[in-house]
């Protein structure tokens, strides 16, 4: 273990052990921590997955999803990687909008919240109220009202002595923390700006289903409507801007500027959200922090965070310091452990009875998000204050969602989606 490796792990340990001693969630003597999950997508089926690697102990118990067969599929093929730790029953197999509050009745001692982020601080806020361990999918949340939520939430989890562990896995990635470290320690000197960057294809498109309510395809094609994923920004530069953040040491910005619309995915399948973004944000100390995404196919493609300093540049994805001092990390470079470790510390935490609640910086970072993202529809310049003094939400609100309700958007005649229009649109 490096010197900067070792600093890392002594406060870690150094703050979990200043946490008073509690119960270990083994609710009824039992010796397995039984986990239920809320969104059967692909990024569902994955931490659960990632959970049970997180040890024996761990079984998946009981599933969610708005669509049912996604439930079974989901079910069969984790049960095939995993025979011994689902023991998913066809009776704790839930889906439509309330599929939640069953999961959350099915005997479970924690959750995996990894369905549409519209519903992500309000299932949280459900599952701790319910006294159950949550590990949260990114973003958390979609709207300035949902972080006042996820942080009551997670204010809440704290008094209960609940663990919340985010999504954002850069944060449990060992080279990303040693890499980090040396840039605090000074290896790049001081930070004068970054650049984050993530272009890539669109993510998953779900046709729409014949006699499938327009409530339901939406629901199913989630990542295309804003008024449930919350657009590109606070779904995939999320994990970007929070590594930025993290390089200053946890610092938000005092306001954000961007630009953004839909070129090229003009198809009713995109339904309604942009299709490439750019947004500046000031940071303090006059660091200006510049981002992109952009989801339309057969471009160049790039996931990056480079972080520029007056001695050096930092790689931070690949593990590399250049410039005055250079240095690169030999362990591999890949993010996939990080998932696992990420579950590791939080069933961790449960076994210990020493709760883990990582939602400082959820909150923080998917603030950010949302100023780049505001920024981008309205054309406006977003600040710090405004945007957490604003009660702005998507509706519906996430516990108004009904199956028979209507859509709150809906295709023209030619199928597509109306889309915000910068210098038109006013949200906050």
């Amino acid at each position: 273990m490096s010197e900067v490796s070792r600093r890392n792990f002594l406060g870690t340990s150094a703050t979990l052990a200043a946490l008073p001693a509690g119960l270990s969630a083994y609710v009824a003597g039992s010796d397995k921590i039984r986990v239920g999950v809320i969104g059967c997508g692909g990024r569902g089926e994955a931490a659960a997955a990632n959970a049970m690697n997180a040890g024996k102990d761990v079984r998946i118990v009981a599933m969610g999803d708005l669509v049912p067969d996604r439930v079974e599929e989901k079910r069969i093929a984790l049960k095939v990687r995993y025979p011994d730790q689902v023991e998913v029953t066809p009776d704790r197999c839930f889906s439509g909008f309330d599929a939640y509050k069953q999961v959350l009745a099915s005997g479970v001692d924690a959750i995996i919240v990894a369905n549409a982020a519209k519903f992500h601080p309000f299932h949280l806020m459900a599952g701790i109220q319910a006294g159950k361990h949550v590990f949260l999918e990114k973003p958390h949340g979609i709207d300035p009202a949902g972080i006042k939520m996820l942080r009551a939430a997670c204010d809440l989890a704290l008094q209960k002595r609940l663990s919340v562990v985010s999504g954002l896995q850069s944060r449990y990635h060992p080279g990303y923390q040693e890499t980090m470290a040396r840039v605090h320690d000074g290896a790049i000197g001081t930070i004068i700006a970054i650049q984050e960057t993530w272009l890539r294809p669109p993510y998953v498109l779900r046709p729409r289903r014949p006699g499938m309510p327009e409530i339901v395809h939406q629901g199913a094609n989630q990542y295309h409507f804003n008024w449930l994923s919350g657009d590109d920004v606070p779904q995939t530069l999320i994990h970007n801007l929070d590594r930025s953040s993290w390089a200053l040491h946890n610092a938000a910005p005092s306001r954000a500027y961007g630009m953004g619309g839909r070129s090229t995915l003009h198809n009713e399948i995109y339904g309604n959200t942009f299709d490439h973004h750019s947004v500046v944000y000031d940071f303090p100390n006059n660091v200006r922090v510049y981002a992109y995404c952009r989801t339309i196919d057969n471009c160049y493609n790039e996931n990056s965070s480079l972080i520029l300093g007056s001695k050096g540049q930092c790689d931070l994805l690949n593990l590399r310091i250049t410039g005055q001092t250079n240095w690169e990390h030999p362990g591999p470079k890949s993010k996939s452990n990080a998932y696992d470790l990420e579950h590791a510390a939080l069933f961790n935490s449960i076994r210990n009875g020493k709760p883990l609640n990582n939602g400082d910086y959820m909150a923080r970072s998917t603030m950010i998000t949302l100023m780049g993202q505001f920024s981008c529809y309205t054309g406006k310049e977003v600040t710090w204050d405004q945007i957490n003094a604003s009660n702005f939400y998507y509706a519906p609100k996430p516990e108004d969602c009904r199956a028979d309700m209507e859509a709150p958007v809906k295709p023209d005649a030619n199928g597509i989606y109306p889309v915000f229009v910068p210098g038109v649109t006013k949200l906050l």
